[in-house]
C-alpha cells in the first residue's frame, strides 16, 4: 500500500525516533546523538547510536540499522504497514486506506481475526456438556474460575469439523483456516478439518493482545501431550513467550522462566505474575533478547529431569551474554512448580517464595552440578574437578566475580589460591585469544567483501569513490537546504556504486517534486536491506560544519576519480589490491 507524502510528513512531525526507541532502550546524550545498549544483541557497553536529527539508528556492534519504522517492525514483530499503523496510533493519526495491493497485510489481519474467533469458540465449548471433562480437569488442577477466564482457556471438541464449520459461518475460507494452522488440509481432497481435537486450549497472545496461535493439551495418555500451532504468517514460537503480555507489567526487574503453560498459570494464580514460558521449545536467542528488554534478572525454574537440566544449561549460555543476572531455582523431589505449590496446599505460595529467595546464581548452580560428578576424596578426581571449575570461572567477564569463586574453591578444597588463579588466567588467555581470532576473521570478511550485495560487479573496487559517495549522500539528506541547490546539476553518472547512484536519482526526483529527504519518507520505496544500508550511511558519516563547501569538495573528488579510473582499470583490480586499499583507508580513519 502506498502511503501519501503528506501523511508521512505529518507522522514524522509527530513521532520522534528517540521517544520510540527510548521505550525499549535507555539512551544517553553523546555528541549530537544518543547512545544506549543495543536491544538486538548482547551488548556490554553502549554501541547503539540514535540520531533524532536524521531519524535513524545504527549499532556499531551488530550492524543493525534502520529508521523508526524498521525499529518498530523488529521490536514488535510487525510488517511494514502494521508498523505504520502502530506509529500512527501513537501519534493519534488515522492511516489513509486505498485499494492498492496489500495482500500480505490483509492475510495477517484475517489470521488474527480467525484466531480471535477460534479463541472465543474454544472458551464457549469449555462450558458445554461436551467440554465438561476439560473443565473438570482444570478444576482438579486447582485452577480457579477467574484464572481460567484470565488466561482464556478453552476446549476443542472431539469432532474434527466443528471449528471449521463455525469459522466458515463467520465468513472465513478453508484456505484462510489452513494458513492460520487452525485446520489441516485433507490428504484425500476433502474439506479442511480441525487441527486440534479433544484438547484443552491455551491461546498464545502477544503484547498487542492479539491471538497468535494455540497450544492444545490432551487429557488422555495419547501422544503428543501438547500440540502447538505451527509457524504461520503471524506466529513463530521461537520469537514469543507465553504470558509475557501479563508478566511484563509485573516483572519489576525480574522474570521467572518455566517450561510449560500449566506452570505459568499455577504461578500467576499463586501470586507470581512475572512467570513466562518458552512455548514448548528450548530457549532461543530471539526469546532471550525479548526477555532482556523486560527485566534485568531471570530465575530459571525448569524441571529437574535430564531434559530440564539440558534446557537450563542452554538457557544460561544464551542469557548470560546479554548481561542479565541469572538465578536457578530447583524444586525439591523433582517436582515442577505447579506440583510443588499444590502439594503444600495453602502454604504452597509461601513455600515457593522461600525457594525463590534462596535460589542461587547460575555460577553456583553450574559448580554444584559439576561437583556432583566427582568424588572429591579421590585425588585425581579432585584435580579433574578443579580443572573444569577453572575453565568455568574463566568464562566470567567480571574480574571480581572470578576472584570470589577462585577464593571459594581454594578454601573449599584446601588448595593455594595462587595455583587456582594461575589456572583460571591460563584458560582466560586461551578464551581471549579465541575471541581475538574470531574478531580478526570478522574484520577480514568485512574488508574483503562489500557490506551488502546491492551493487554491480564494479562495486567495491572504487573505494575512495564509494566512501566519498556515502559522505555526499549523508550530507545531502542531512542538509536539504544545500541539497536543493546541488542536486539539479549533480550527475548520477559520477556514482560508480549502483546503490549510491540509485539514491542520488531518488533524491533528485524528490527534490524536483518538493518532497522531504528523511529516511522514513523513502522507506516504503526501499527494501529492508536498502533501508538498513542507508541508515548505516547516515549514522557513520560525521556532520559537516560547512556542508556547502564539503559538498563541493566531495563532488570534486568524484569528478577526479571518474577521470582517473576507467571501467577497464576498475575491472582489472584484483582482490589483493582491494584488500590493501581497504586497509589503507581503514588505518587513515583510525
Amino acid at each position: 500500500m502506498a502511503i501519501s507524502e503528506d501523511f508521512k510528513r505529518e507522522l514524522k512531525r509527530r513521532i520522534n525516533i528517540a521517544d520510540i526507541i527510548g521505550q525499549y532502550v535507555t539512551l544517553k546524550k553523546s555528541g549530537r546523538g544518543l547512545m544506549g545498549k543495543c536491544p538486538f544483541h548482547g551488548d556490554d557497553t553502549p554501541s547503539f547510536s540514535v540520531s533524532p536529527e536524521l531519524g535513524v539508528y545504527h549499532c556499531f556492534g551488530c550492524n543493525e540499522s534502520g529508521d523508526t519504522i524498521r525499529f518498530v517492525e523488529q521490536m514488535e514483530h510487525l510488517d511494514y504497514m502494521e508498523a505504520i499503523r502502530w506509529l500512527a496510533q501513537k501519534a493519534g493519526l488515522n492511516v489513509p486506506e486505498n485499494d492498492g495491493d496489500n495482500r500480505s497485510y490483509r492475510l495477517r489481519q484475517r489470521i488474527f481475526e480467525a484466531n480471535r474467533e477460534a479463541a472465543r469458540f474454544y472458551v464457549q465449548q469449555l462450558y458445554t456438556p461436551e467440554g465438561k471433562e476439560a473443565l473438570d480437569y482444570l478444576t482438579k488442577r486447582h485452577l480457579l474460575p477467574k484464572t481460567i477466564t484470565h488466561f482464556g482457556l478453552g476446549y476443542s471438541p472431539k469432532s474434527r469439523f466443528e471449528l471449521v464449520n463455525h469459522l466458515k459461518n463467520k465468513g472465513f475460507s478453508g484456505t484462510e483456516l489452513i494458513q492460520a494452522n487452525l485446520a489441516n488440509e485433507s490428504q484425500w481432497g476433502g474439506k479442511p478439518y480441525d487441527r486440534f481435537s479433544d484438547r484443552i486450549m491455551f491461546p498464545i497472545i502477544d503484547l498487542q493482545r492479539r491471538v497468535l496461535g494455540f497450544g492444545g493439551r490432551i487429557m488422555s495418555d495419547l501422544k503428543p501431550k501438547y500440540l502447538n500451532t505451527a509457524e504461520t504468517p503471524v506466529f513463530n514460537k521461537s520469537e514469543n513467550l507465553y504470558a509475557l503480555q501479563f508478566a511484563k507489567n509485573k516483572a519489576n526487574g525480574q522474570l521467572i522462566l518455566v517450561e510449560g503453560y500449566m506452570d505459568v498459570i499455577a504461578l500467576h494464580q499463586a501470586g507470581f505474575e512475572n512467570a513466562v514460558a518458552t512455548l514448548g521449545t528450548a530457549m532461543t536467542k530471539e526469546q532471550a533478547v525479548i526477555i532482556s528488554r523486560h527485566c534485568t534478572e531471570v530465575v530459571i525454574c525448569y524441571d529437574a529431569d535430564e531434559a530440564g537440566q539440558r534446557a537450563t544449561a542452554r538457557a544460561i549460555g544464551i542469557l548470560r551474554p546479554l548481561g542479565l543476572n541469572i538465578r536457578i531455582l530447583t524444586v525439591p523431589n523433582g517436582k515442577d512448580p505447579d506440583e510443588f505449590i499444590k502439594s503444600h496446599g495453602e502454604q504452597g505460595p509461601a513455600r515457593f517464595r522461600m525457594l525463590l529467595n534462596k535460589s542461587g546464581n547460575d555460577v553456583d548452580y553450574r559448580l554444584n552440578k559439576l561437583r556432583s560428578s566427582y568424588q572429591l576424596d579421590i585425588t585425581q578426581q579432585r584435580v579433574d574437578f578443579l580443572t573444569e571449575a577453572c575453565q568455568l570461572i574463566a568464562t566470567l567477564d567480571n574480574s571480581i566475580e572470578r576472584d570470589i569463586y577462585t577464593s571459594r574453591l581454594a578454601e573449599e578444597l584446601s588448595v593455594d589460591k595462587p595455583a587456582i588463579k594461575q589456572q583460571v588466567e591460563k584458560y582466560l588467555h586461551i578464551r581471549q585469544r579465541k575471541n581475538d581470532r574470531q574478531a580478526q576473521r570478522t574484520i577480514q570478511r568485512s574488508l574483503t567483501v562489500p557490506p551488502l550485495p546491492l551493487g554491480t560487479a564494479q562495486d567495491g573496487y572504487h573505494l575512495r569513490t564509494a566512501n566519498t559517495e556515502e559522505a555526499l549522500i549523508a550530507l545531502l539528506i542531512g542538509n536539504p537546504d544545500v541539497a536543493v541547490t546541488i542536486l539539479p546539476t549533480l550527475s548520477p553518472d559520477l556514482f560508480v556504486t549502483s546503490f549510491h547512484k540509485m539514491l542520488c536519482e531518488m533524491l533528485q526526483k524528490r527534490a524536483a517534486q518538493g518532497y522531504d529527504f528523511a529516511i522514513s519518507d523513502m522507506s516504503d520505496t526501499l527494501s529492508e536491506q536498502e533501508v538498513s544500508r542507508l541508515a548505516k550511511i547516515l549514522s557513520t558519516h560525521p556532520y559537516e560544519e560547512d556542508p556547502a563547501s564539503a559538498a563541493k569538495e566531495y563532488i570534486s573528488v568524484l569528478q577526479e576519480e571518474a577521470e582517473r579510473l576507467s571501467p577497464q582499470k576498475a575491472a582489472s583490480a584484483d582482490d589483493d589490491t582491494l584488500l590493501k586499499e581497504m586497509r589503507k583507508l581503514r588505518s587513515k580513519k583510525q
